[in-house]
């Protein structure tokens, strides 16, 4: 029997990382602020913000931190309301709790994308900042989300930890709302096994999530910026914000960051592989009468590192007897609603007053299936994955139709 492959482990940090880090091991200089310049945090800061051709770049203990950041740097007052999609990671309704705020969620359809009628009727004169989650790598319709957050006066904050790479119309996810937060946890494409970033235009968001990421006392003052306009923009905010604001202490360090940084060269290979792959697995199980895998929308271009599908004419006990079918052909498969303690699934947010019902999000999440799928994955690796699954609803549901003709 052929093993099916390891789709836990990470891609191996590049070399270029060990002299670096040895530095840092002998000099000890781990603390973001030690440095009097050029500390490997803020150089990861600047080459991420050009890359995704921001003005400025904050990274911090992780995209759940930037989320919470994101929200204390609007400054949105206590109690205020913040628009989600009901199918997302609970650190999102998290950071907004601990913001002293209130997740307001919306349906999400079939396809993992939230429904945009439904967004729309509760995008009301109540709320007060949207986090649109793309989660797994969907991108939901971000023209209409735009257009309506914007004629509301409502401010969008992207939630794209797993969506570095993405682009919308050839704009990168995460630059097109006021604010975008992204993932260095082990299973993303930037890997320095936990950590985040936020990036914005708006320089008095930046120096407020600066300052309160733990930047006290004038250390915000080694915080880089790509030009001297957009230094000088910075550095005035930063002025009017010292000492008006609290200190929440969720700084990166310059060992994460040193980890990072000579990954960032090999991002646009990751996103081709993570996207071959997961098309040709896709194609494969989509020759199932059991199995669907939702279509991009036009305008996106993914930067998948996993891959979610339906199941089909299934109840739940089927369901339940392919998960474990799959598990027996080595493939792991997360039916997200399935788990009584799934943190994907918005009913088991029980630090959450007045839960509402969402019956769709609710009848897609008892049916929608997840399987890891990185990017260093190979073509016969593809194949066990996929004849896996495929197989597995077989197992369940009988062979009605032929595989593969």
């Amino acid at each position: 029997m052929t093993l099916p492959p390891n789709v836990y482990d990470a891609e191996p940090i590049p070399e270029a990382a060990r002299d670096e880090i040895e530095r840092l091991l002998q000099s000890g200089d781990l603390f973001r602020y030690t440095a009097p310049k050029d500390a490997p945090v803020s150089l990861l800061e600047r080459e991420f913000a050009d890359v995704m051709g921001t003005r400025y770049a904050l990274a911090v203990s992780s995209c759940s931190a930037a989320l919470f950041l994101s929200l204390k740097a609007l400054g949105l007052p206590r109690g205020s309301r913040v628009l989600i999609p009901a199918f997302t990671f609970a650190a999102v309704p998290s950071s907004i709790v601990h913001a002293d705020c209130t997740p307001v969620l919306c349906e999400v359809g079939e396809n993992y994308r939230i429904d945009i009628d439904d967004f729309a009727e509760r995008l009301d004169a109540s709320i007060d900042a949207v986090i649109i989650s793309h989660m797994r790598g969907h991108t939901s319709d971000m023209d209409a989300i735009m257009a309506l957050a914007e004629a509301r006066g409502v401010p969008v904050i992207e939630d794209a930890a797993h969506s570095l790479g993405t682009t919308w119309h050839d704009r990168r996810i995460g630059t097109i709302g006021r604010i975008g937060c992204f993932s260095f946890q082990s299973y993303k494409l930037l890997n320095a096994g936990e950590g985040g970033v936020m990036i914005t235009d708006d320089p008095d968001v930046m120096a407020r999530a600066v300052i309160m990421s733990g930047a006290y006392e004038h250390n915000w003052s080694k915080h880089m910026a790509a030009t001297p306009e957009d230094a000088e923009a910075l550095h005035a905010a930063f002025a009017r914000w010292q000492n008006q604001l609290p200190l929440y202490n969720l700084r990166l360090g310059n060992l994460s960051a040193a980890l990072v940084r000579p990954q960032i060269a090999e991002l646009p290979r990751r996103v081709s592989d993570g996207r071959r792959n997961h098309d040709y697995v896709a194609e494969r199980l989509n020759l199932s009468p059991w199995i669907d895998v939702p279509a991009k929308l036009d305008p996106e271009q993914r930067a998948p590192d996993s891959i979610q599908f339906n199941l089909v004419g299934m109840a739940k006990d089927q369901v339940e007897a392919f998960s474990r079918a799959a598990a027996d052909r080595g493939v792991k498969v997360q039916v997200f609603g399935l788990s009584t303690d799934n943190a994907r699934a918005f009913w088991n947010w029980q630090f959450l007053d007045d839960l509402p019902d969402l019956p769709r999000t609710r009848e897609m999440l008892m049916k929608a299936c997840d399987t890891r799928l990185p990017a260093r994955l190979q073509l016969p690796e593809l194949d066990i994955i996929a004849d896996a699954l495929v197989r597995a609803a077989q197992d369940v549901m009988g062979n009605i139709c032929a595989y593969g003709t």
